[in-house]
């Protein structure tokens, strides 16, 4: 089963998967588009340059979470139609005839909002991580035994950005941003956005410097506990539940530890070749 944005983009990339897959012998599909899986609403674009680049600079300083777009929405805004479409998605998967593979071709900001009410994750968690790029595709298992899913994509962080590479890097999202509900595309010589950048880049060196007094806590309080006293594993279990924490939160090899707490069927909602569920989550094509 497909669901797609209703958005240009997304309709293109779901034919074009659809063009790939269609004479494969004993695949059966259905497509559905589905409103609430719309990019996040950047407003109305007709503000002067000056006034959108003050949008844009407020937007780096109160964060992307949070911060509502003039006549648009905020990535918080996007949370609340994630969340009622995940609900859709629980009900039907305890259904036997639901299809085993679930695409959803969708976007960048969206997906990282999907991905966060999935796993539970902070708005911290959403405002570390670099937007999905075009056509990525983010793939979750389903662990058969417990019905939960594991996010087996890496995702990027801020973090992993190089120094040198930091500036070129926001200016990419900023435009493509821009671009997300315009027929005219923009490039980052329509606009000055180097104060754009300068205020994006501030505000992901603070969230860098939060991250890192965190760490430092946990550390600090990792070395105060003592040795198990008479062969009592209680504190290995308290030890090996800090040293999780302090591992990269979006990297492979972590990523059986965000798990989905909702209680769904032993329905899964997708088969991978390795013989389990994965949920496939397609960014739109550019």
């Amino acid at each position: 089963m497909f669901y797609t944005s209703p958005y240009l983009r997304t309709r293109q990339t779901c034919n074009n998967i659809i063009e790939g897959i269609k004479d494969l012998e004993g695949v059966e599909y259905t497509v559905r588009e589905e409103p609430r899986m719309r990019e996040q609403d950047f407003g109305n674009f007709q503000q002067s340059a000056e006034e959108m680049e003050k949008i844009w600079e407020e937007r780096a300083h109160y964060g992307h979470f949070f911060y509502r777009i003039p006549y648009g929405e905020s990535a918080a805004d996007v949370y609340d139609r994630v969340a009622s479409f995940n609900e859709s998605l629980f009900r039907q998967f305890k259904f036997d005839n639901f299809p085993n593979v679930l695409v959803l071709v969708s976007h960048g900001i969206w997906s990282r909002v999907f991905l966060m009410k999935w796993f539970r994750w902070t708005f911290e968690d959403f405002e570390s991580l670099k937007n999905i790029p075009h056509c990525q595709y983010l793939i979750m298992k389903q662990n058969l035994k417990t019905s939960k899913f594991n996010l087996k994509t890496p995702l990027l962080t801020w973090d992993d950005v190089d120094d040198d590479d930091m500036e070129s890097e926001i200016c990419k999202e900023v435009v493509d941003e821009l671009n997300t509900n315009k027929w005219n595309v923009l490039s980052a010589e329509d606009m000055d956005v180097s104060s754009i950048i300068q205020a994006q880049k501030r505000a992901i060196n603070s969230t860098r410097e939060k991250n890192k007094r965190i760490q430092e806590m946990f550390h600090k309080i990792q070395i105060t506990i003592d040795p198990p006293p008479n062969g009592n594993n209680n504190t290995n279990n308290n030890n090996n539940k800090l040293s999780d924490k302090l591992s990269p939160r979006f990297k492979y090899d972590n990523q059986s530890v965000a798990n989905s707490t909702e209680e769904i069927g032993s329905s899964g909602c997708a088969h991978s070749h390795e013989n389990g569920n994965e949920n496939m989550n397609e960014k739109e094509n550019s």
